[in-house]
């Protein structure tokens, strides 16, 4: 039986919010226990998410947002961990190309990560500890059969739309292939339908810093009472990298030194860019589960649309939903060449679909940033699929 767990009024802190979120939170018992892709069932589990905005009567206006590798549930409200505004605020709320005014909007914490839903630092009820390296490795699929059961836990049949960039993306792209009868409209941003090789390399890098850092202890930290904080730090430092591209590193720090006037001619932060990069890794470790960040970054690298379904086309055959595609020019990370292998199989599939390449400096960061182009396009294409949906505008706008 699913139940409703009332949002914590603790004191917000990272060990808190694993198994008492500040937001809204079902947990599913062990006769709802999930079925994983790696074999067997993770029961009782939990998922925590947050809403925007009011379900219309025939619930035909309700949008699933996906968030991105280390995103959360508060993608239009202040996260509790880092009093920060949603992550992404600019297109999620009133008046936003997602409108909270018109669409009921839903965003939910991954499976495996580490602000509320299930993950490794959640407490494993058969043991009373942190799961650890006990948990299950879970997939993007993994992930969003959790999210059809908190859309199912909320009365909801079809989604209007589901929208989200990179591991966002792909969660989107996995909800059209696995659940097209539940999906109105799509809207991947920044992502594609596997993960590359060279993105595989990034998150191993990562992973490796993580576990060669001593206060690792396995995977069983927590219980030890330490933080392998330099590990994951570094491994976000690398991360980070690959979210930028050069031209936005150069126009932001060049060369630049960091608060000197010259060389020290030793191994402090010289540039201003080593400072920053310093200072992404040790905010990071504030706000994240080193665990999770192992979990999550694997989920992305199982991820293979056409493994799963044996061609790219056959995973969106006889789709009936509307897409959206979306790439930036400068994104390195998934390029624009990964976004056109699924328009070309969407094509391939007959689905209705739309393409849009973004003129962005930015890098793959650019969708969470303030680019013009990436709005007005979202909100072009959520209006007129509105309208196909036959959802009134809000006030008669």
């Amino acid at each position: 039986m699913a139940v409703e767990i009332p949002e914590s009024d603790a004191t917000p802190d990272p060990l808190n919010e694993v198994n008492s979120p500040s937001s809204k939170c079902v947990h599913f018992g062990v006769d709802q226990a999930l079925p994983l892709d790696g074999g067997g069932t993770l029961g009782p589990w939990q998922i925590a998410y947050e809403t925007y905005g009011t379900l219309n009567a025939d619930k035909s206006n309700a949008v699933l947002v996906c968030h991105a590798l280390t995103g959360d549930q508060y993608v239009a409200s202040t996260n509790p961990i880092t009093g920060k505004p949603g992550w992404w605020s600019l297109m999620v709320g009133p008046g936003k190309p997602i409108d909270t005014d018109k669409y009921f909007v839903i965003c939910s914490n991954v499976l495996g990560g580490c602000l509320g839903t299930t993950g490794p630092a959640s407490t494993n009820p058969e043991t009373g500890k942190p799961y650890g390296l006990t948990m299950p490795v879970v997939t993007i699929r993994d992930m969003v059969r959790a999210q059809a059961r908190l859309v199912d836990h909320l009365g909801i049949d079809t989604l209007f739309a589901v929208a989200g960039g990179s591991m966002g993306g792909m969660q989107v792209l996995q909800w059209a292939a696995s659940f097209p009868e539940r999906v109105f409209s799509a809207i991947p941003i920044a992502a594609g339908a596997r993960h590359s090789s060279q993105n595989i390399a990034f998150h191993e890098v990562g992973r490796q810093a993580i576990m060669a850092d001593p206060n690792w202890a396995g995977g069983d930290y927590i219980s030890k009472g330490v933080r392998p904080t330099k590990g994951l730090a570094v491994a976000r430092m690398a991360a980070h990298i690959t979210y930028m591209s050069d031209e936005s590193l150069h126009q932001k720090f060049g060369r630049n030194l960091q608060d000197r006037d010259s060389l020290t001619f030793g191994f402090d932060a010289d540039f201003q860019i080593e400072s920053y990069l310093r200072h992404q890794g040790m905010t990071f470790v504030d706000r994240f589960d080193a665990n999770s960040y192992l979990y999550v970054t694997r989920a992305m690298d199982y991820f293979d649309l056409a493994k799963e379904f044996g061609s790219l086309p056959k995973a969106f055959q006889g789709s009936k939903t509307r897409y959206c595609v979306m790439s930036f020019t400068s994104d390195w990370l998934f390029p624009t060449s990964e976004s056109k292998a699924v328009v070309k199989a969407l094509n391939a599939a007959a689905a209705n679909v739309s393409f849009v390449e973004v003129e962005s400096d930015r890098g793959h960061d650019a969708f969470l940033l303030d680019v013009p182009e990436m709005f007005s396009t979202i909100r072009g294409f959520v209006t007129g699929a509105a309208a196909a949906r036959g959802i009134p505008a809000p006030g008669g706008r």
